[in-house]
């Protein structure tokens, strides 16, 4: 009997979510050295000599160059960004339209995760541009389980290349409880 067989349907459904989640590591290839390149006999060490050391000052040590990776980008490609000031005033004030809307409440947190996913990917196949999310601000004032949750899924993996860009809504749509979703083209 495998290890999968003893998963019930919601194991397999979270663990299916978590190794969705995990981006692999990118393997860097050892570069092949050509059989006749190798030296047999590697040269003997130098001979150390009377000759002492020469000393580094520090303004030698400043001037010698510095040499360091490439630097990295500071975002991952196709990561959602920040909705531009203009765009979400645009939203908020209704002259770009609010297509579609979603209310989470009264989901759990992996129902509700499953519906957002859909209704994102549901959203891009027809050609929307702009939808509400809304996630309610939590009991009691405090952040909800679903509001805390909402960006680390809008910035999954599962949903690049669907989201652009999100942004909390107006007082309007929902304040701090709602999202302005953008979405990529098709």
């Amino acid at each position: 009997m495998s290890r999968r067989d003893d998963l019930s349907p919601d194991d397999r459904r979270i663990w299916a979510r978590v190794s969705g989640s995990v981006t692999p590591q990118r393997r860097i290839k050892a570069q092949l050295m050509p059989v006749g390149i190798l030296d047999p006999d590697p040269p003997a060490a130098p001979r150390p000599t009377g000759k002492p050391k020469p000393k580094v000052t520090k303004a030698a040590a400043a001037a010698a160059p510095v040499f360091t990776s490439a630097p990295q980008p500071t975002r991952t490609r196709g990561l959602p960004e920040e909705l531009e000031p203009r765009r979400k005033r645009r939203l908020s004030r209704e002259r770009d339209p609010i297509e579609a809307k979603i209310d989470l409440h009264g989901y759990g947190r992996f129902q509700a995760q499953d519906a957002l996913t859909a209704f994102l990917m549901g959203a891009q196949a027809r050609g929307y541009r702009s939808v509400l999310v809304v996630t309610g601000q939590g009991r009691r004032g405090g952040t909800g389980v679903i509001r805390a949750s909402v960006h680390e899924w809008l910035q999954a993996p599962a949903l690049r290349t669907v989201v652009s860009g999100f942004a909390p809504a107006a007082r309007h749509h929902g304040g701090d409880g709602a999202l302005y979703v953008t979405i990529r083209r098709a």
